[in-house]
């Protein structure tokens, strides 16, 4: 019993000693946080005034800005005000300075325009001219002198006129010659490739037996997608060959681009390109009887043309053959002798009638031939005709 007792005192005591340790703990930790809290309060406040300060301070910088700023906008829209004076009065001063060149140049206003006016003519001639391909960059320079010998301000020089003198001189002097040499060739695949170009005046232009055209706005010779005929073509090759001397080959003379008809004519369709594209059934089915008309035609021809000989040959001989009508005829003749006339006329005309239908073979289908070709060749304009309608009806007269 007093065992039980004394641990019961010793827990007791021991209990009270933790519930003060705790107890003091607790007042320790509560302290500290105010203490905390109190700081975090003085900082914040410090940085809250430190902040007010440097945006009164920024407050007052901006407004000095503000005011420069004005006074900025202020001396430039005075000197706006006195730059528009002088702007108005050197435009006067303009206007005099070009009616005294205007007046100083005297007859050289008509010189100018005139060196305007043809070499605005030349120029048109230089873009599409085969020279320009072989000598580029003359229509730029043309250009400059148009607008020089055109302006109110500048005037030509004598430089400038000499260069444009030169160019007539050369035109001229080149449109005369037959030269070779080499420049990039526009190809029919799309590709460019240099090539030995012969240049024939200012007709025709020549590379590897091909004729090229020239388009002033590509700048460069480019192959006819289609050439003239083969012997066009072999004189060309013999030109290209040649050295010296004269050489027979064909020219277009109607225009400086490689020439106009030459242009047309390789571009007009084949026979077989219009029947492809024009001709349709109608004129598949024309051209088929045709042909077949005109084989049944020769062979007629041909037949007739043996019996033909055949006949002169018996009418040189006494002996009657049956290798031909005629002998066959006339070996009935000879075969009657005794008939009377009239048997006789009979006999022969009977035999004359044998001999008509293997003479008159396939004369009737030839006739059906003759006359259906215009009636299919008229059907054949009667659907072409449809045709145009339907089309005129989907995408107008224009």
């Amino acid at each position: 019993m007093k065992a039980l007792h004394k641990i019961t005192s010793l827990s007791a005591a021991a209990l009270m000693m933790l519930l003060t340790s705790a107890q003091g703990y607790a007042q320790s930790s509560l302290s500290d946080l105010l203490n905390a809290v109190e700081n975090d309060r003085v900082a914040e406040s410090e940085e809250y005034q430190q902040r007010l300060q440097e945006f009164e301070q920024n407050a007052a910088r901006q407004q000095q800005i503000l005011d420069t700023t004005e006074g900025r906008i202020v001396e430039q829209e005075g000197l706006q005000v006195q730059l528009s004076d002088q702007f108005e009065a050197n435009e006067v001063i303009i206007a005099d300075k070009r009616e005294v060149l205007r007046n100083r140049r005297g007859d050289l206003n008509e010189l100018f325009g005139t060196l305007q006016g043809v070499a605005g003519d030349f120029l048109s001639n230089f873009q599409d001219s085969l020279i320009s391909a072989q000598y580029p960059g003359r229509t730029g320079e043309l250009e400059v002198i148009i607008e020089r010998a055109g302006s109110s301000i500048e005037q030509l020089n004598i430089s400038e006129m000499e260069r444009f003198w030169y160019f007539m001189h050369q035109e001229v002097t080149e449109s005369g010659r037959v030269v070779t040499y080499n420049g990039d060739v526009a190809l029919p695949s799309g590709e460019t490739a240099n090539r030995s170009i012969t240049r024939i005046g200012t007709f025709n232009a020549i590379s590897d037996g091909e004729y090229l055209s020239y388009q002033g706005e590509v700048g460069h010779l480019q192959v006819l997608p289609r050439q003239p005929a083969a012997d066009v073509l072999s004189a060309a090759n013999a030109l290209t060959s040649s050295n010296s001397g004269f050489t027979r080959t064909g020219i277009d003379p109607t225009g400086g681009v490689g020439g106009q008809v030459m242009a047309n004519l390789v571009n007009f369709p084949s026979a077989q390109e219009q029947v492809e594209a024009n001709a349709g059934v109608i004129g598949f089915i024309i051209i088929g009887v045709g042909v077949v008309g005109i084989i049944l035609g020769f062979f007629r021809l041909l037949m007739l043309t043996l019996v033909s000989v055949k006949v002169r040959s018996q009418l040189k001989s006494d002996k009657a053959s049956k290798n031909n009508p005629l002998g066959r005829v006339l070996l009935v003749a000879e075969s009657n002798p005794n008939a009377d006339t009239e048997t006789l006329e009979l006999k022969l005309g009977e035999a004359i009638l044998k001999e008509t239908p293997s003479l008159e073979s396939l004369l009737t289908l030839i006739k059906m031939i003759a006359t259906i070709a215009p009636l299919g060749g008229l059907l054949g304009t009667v659907t072409g005709m449809i045709q145009v309608f339907q089309q005129i009806t989907v995408y107008g007269a224009g």
